[in-house]
């Protein structure tokens, strides 16, 4: 039996177990099982996964959870502690018991998908699918094959939303590895404004496969910012492709902190269509042990006076792996954008590995564009000064790690996310240091 035919056997026991469904969704699954069984598992030899070996999850066989039973006081101990709305998953299974939605202001909604296409499934029919279809990846076609649940956001224009939205996702330790194929979809009307917190965490020893597609669609003058906080369990893996389409005039801010899982792969892509339209990566990635993490970006500038700026960081200790794929296309008169791209890393590890790799491809003459890529050590020598200031080794070490991180963490307005970055990057730095005045002091040895 070849790998792929493994998981369109789980396909055919779930398709058996269904109900009657609209042809529409049928006959998307069954276009995704075709196209995942023609295009097979991406190898090495594919340019897009030269870094990237995936055989341990197509080798591996995954059941599908049918129950979202977790315990309470240890969801609540991976709960990021947020006044938020709050969706949650369960091994991809929604868990009303552990989701908070309150009153949701007017003109928001927040369901899960199965909800919401049992209530108005043409709705979601038009928007699902059209900006990350089965041609996307062979994991985008085996998402849509198994497309079932994940989360719908809809934001009524001029909506702006009093607190976070947050997508979390739980994953639990069993005998049984198990797969789940998320699909989020965000619609922001016109001048509608959120934040949307996407959370991957889970229990120590959980050894399970999150295959998560998202679409975001921002009208004219949208704005979001999206925090996607990936600390799950080092045995997890985790593959995501996220797609943003953006209209004139429309913001989007991504924070794509990954701190978690043994194999993770994040693809995401911006369509700028809109003048004005503006798009700001900000990126950090930690992995330590046999951490695998690989960040592959892609802007498309298919407007005039379009904006990106990207600041992607990496932290590798121990024998972890990193790779940094960053491209911008700025299509043919398209003129007047302006682009930055930059990618900085850290090895704390001799057997630490890096591959990274900025593009820029240019069809236009009128342009500003920039990119750029580094990878150093810490510095011995601000290691000694920040000892002499009487910090243990480990500490000082932390610390300028975490000022090596300060570029893209000083932007993060949620204090509980910060936290967890601070302690996966430092550990618990004790009390009685000075912690803002410490990493400033780092941060001045880091940059000299």
């Amino acid at each position: 039996m070849s790998d792929e035919q493994r998981f369109l056997d789980r396909l055919a026991e779930r398709n058996a177990q269904r109900g009657d469904e609209p042809t529409w969704i049928a006959a998307r699954r069954q276009a995704g099982a075709a196209r995942f069984e023609a295009l097979g598992f991406p190898h090495r030899r594919i340019e897009e996964w030269k870094y990237t070996d995936v055989r341990d999850i197509a080798r591996s066989d995954f059941a599908l959870a049918t129950d979202a039973e977790f315990s309470p006081a240890t969801a609540a101990a991976l709960t990021l502690p947020l006044d938020a709305y709050r969706l949650t998953f369960v091994d991809g299974v929604f868990a009303p018991a552990l989701s908070d939605l309150g009153a949701l202001p007017e003109g928001v909604q927040v369901l899960p998908l199965s909800r919401a296409l049992e209530e108005n499934h043409e709705a979601v029919g038009g928007p699902l699918g059209r900006l990350t279809g089965v041609d996307f990846s062979s994991f985008a076609a085996l998402n849509t094959a198994f497309m079932e649940e994940g989360a719908v956001v809809r934001l009524a224009p001029r909506t702006v939303v009093d607190k976070p939205i947050v997508l979390q996702f739980l994953s639990r330790a069993g005998e049984q590895e198990v797969m789940s194929h998320p699909r989020i979809l965000v619609e922001a009307g016109g001048r509608s404004e959120a934040t949307l917190i996407e959370h991957h965490v889970g229990e120590d020893g959980a050894a399970n496969f999150t295959n998560l597609v998202e679409e975001i669609i921002l009208e004219r003058g949208a704005i979001l910012t999206h925090y996607k906080l990936q600390e799950a369990p080092l045995k997890d893996r985790h593959i995501a492709s996220i797609h943003i389409e953006q209209a004139r005039d429309s913001r989007y801010v991504s924070f794509n902190l990954n701190l978690g899982g043994g194999l993770v792969r994040n693809d995401l892509v911006s369509d700028l269509n809109g003048e004005g339209a503006e798009a700001i990566y900000n990126g950090l990635f930690y992995g330590q042990g046999r951490q695998h993490v690989d960040n592959h970006t892609l802007v498309n500038h298919n407007a005039l006076r379009t904006f990106s700026r990207e600041n992607y960081k990496g932290i590798l200790d121990d024998r972890a792996h990193g790779v940094f794929n960053g491209k911008v296309i700025v299509k043919r008169d398209s003129q007047q954008i302006e682009a930055e791209q930059s990618n900085a890393n850290l090895l704390l590890s001799d057997r630490a590995e890096i591959d990274t790799k900025p593009e820029l491809e240019i069809y236009a003459d009128d342009v500003k564009c920039a990119h750029g890529a580094t990878t150093g050590q810490l510095d011995e020598e601000a290691v000694y000064a920040l000892r002499t200031r009487g910090i243990d080794e480990q500490t000082a070490r932390g610390l300028l790690t975490l000022a090596f991180a300060g570029e893209v963490m000083e932007l993060v307005d949620l204090d509980a996310v910060s936290e967890r970055v601070e302690l996966a990057v430092a550990g618990k730095l004790p009390e009685r240091f000075n912690l803002a005045g410490l990493v400033e002091t780092a941060s001045a040895f880091n940059e000299g």
